[in-house]
């Protein structure tokens, strides 16, 4: 999914002549004329990156933006990731969740990524419940969502009664194959779950997109939110390229529980992940962030 870019080779730098030493700069000592500069070097022409490596670049660059430097080492562990690990993102505290070190699942014999050239549909060919986020250190996971398979029913019972049976229809017209989801509970009250909607091809992941006019809204209403808004600290960090994410969150006053909800488009998945906390805290947004960039970045 990522590897790492050589930096460009710079030219020798400009050396006096040994005969001509430059004498110490002290006040009652005239200085010597400056050297002109050596011309720089060529600078060697190696093969043309990878696009892929390109992509993971700009990932990391987006992601560090959003969270702050998150250490040289880490930034390695991203840019040359290929099935391996991805950083958790876990520095200093400043509100992040613990999350343990992720590893790309291992794809059938013979099939390509989902944005290779050879997989014009963008399918997601390892298995999706392997894609989904795991639970962050001291999380008690939800008993019903544990990563597994989970009905349409389920999925739509995040949202407002009066939406569910439209989003049902959807579904079904849509092509849609299998939801894979899990959620937990922070030690602070923050719910978050996660739900991976695949599709037969990215086409269709983008028809239920439009048709639940999610990006143009904050699409369904969900339960106890009296108004949804686009969150404009959301900057896409961490993004894959050819993946969209859409960012909302509930403005004060809040109901019942204050609720975040980010949708991220990758190929044939989308991505749903809903966090609320209830009291009049609110749910912290550096968390929610973390979670969108690491789910958008398993799905890459």
């Amino acid at each position: 999914m990522t590897e790492q870019t050589a930096a460009p080779a710079t030219g020798p730098e400009s050396e006096a002549p040994a005969s001509a030493p430059v004498p110490p700069r002290l006040p009652d000592l005239p200085e010597l004329p400056p050297m002109p500069p050596a011309p720089p070097a060529p600078v060697a022409q190696g093969p043309r990156p990878p696009r892929r490596v390109l992509r993971a670049v700009a990932r990391w660059t987006a992601a560090v933006l959003v969270f702050g430097a998150a250490g040289a080492g880490t930034a390695y562990g991203i840019t040359s990731m290929e099935r391996t690990d991805v950083p958790g993102l876990a520095t200093e505290d400043d509100g992040r969740w613990d999350y343990p070190r992720l590893t790309l699942p291992a794809l059938p014999a013979d099939t390509p990524r989902p944005y290779n050239d050879g997989n014009p549909s963008e399918i997601h060919h390892a298995d999706l419940r392997e894609l989904l986020l795991p639970a962050p250190a001291g999380a008690t996971v939800d008993k019903k969502l544990k990563g597994g398979w989970v009905s349409n029913e389920r999925f739509a019972s995040e949202f407002t009664e009066g939406g569910r049976a439209g989003i049902g229809e959807t579904l079904r017209e849509g092509t849609l194959r299998h939801i894979a989801a899990r959620g937990w509970t922070m030690p602070d009250g923050t719910s978050n779950r996660i739900y991976l909607l695949q599709f037969s091809s990215a086409d269709d992941a983008d028809a239920y997109r439009d048709d639940r006019f999610i990006g143009a809204s904050a699409g369904d209403d969900m339960p106890g939110a009296h108004e949804m808004e686009l969150d404009e600290s959301w900057k896409g960090g961490g993004k894959v390229e050819a993946t969209a994410s859409y960012v909302f969150s509930e403005p004060k006053p809040y109901g019942s529980a204050q609720v975040r909800t980010g949708y991220v488009i990758a190929g044939d998945t989308l991505a749903v992940v809903v966090q609320s906390r209830k009291g009049g805290a609110g749910t912290p947004r550096v968390p929610f962030h973390q979670t969108l960039i690491l789910q958008n970045q398993l799905l890459g």
